[in-house]
């Protein structure tokens, strides 16, 4: 089993937020479909909840599943901006002018390699 939390403000609706994450899983190919992915809401905070991403791995071996980790944070980080959604951990100040989002057309920004993971 692994797990990661995010935190995303009020003005998201939850259940966007639940497809979001489970839909980060997707590319991942060591993440087991059955069982299933799930998310859990594990706080309502002042200004935004937090949710924690439940997967089950193929793996035993560490260092697959720090890759793993990593290539999930990535594919989450994807999802959340493809959708415009601003991921707002761990510290939250205000709303911005503009949203703290990376555009697709940035994604591969210099020195970055379009052929990484995910």
């Amino acid at each position: 089993m692994l797990d990661t939390t995010v935190t995303i403000g009020y003005d998201t609706p939850w259940r966007q937020v639940h497809a979001l994450l489970i839909g980060a899983t997707k590319s991942i190919p060591e993440i087991l479909v059955n069982p299933a992915a799930y998310v859990v809401q594990t706080a309502l905070t002042d200004f935004y909840v937090a949710y924690k991403l439940v997967v089950h791995v193929d793996t035993d071996v560490p260092a697959t599943r720090a890759r793993v980790a990593g290539d999930l944070h990535a594919a989450i980080q994807d999802e959340f901006n493809r959708q415009g959604v601003q991921i707002m951990s761990p510290h939250y100040l205000g709303d911005p002018l503009t949203p703290k989002l990376v555009a697709e057309t940035n994604w591969y920004a210099a020195p970055a390699d379009k052929d990484q993971r995910p």
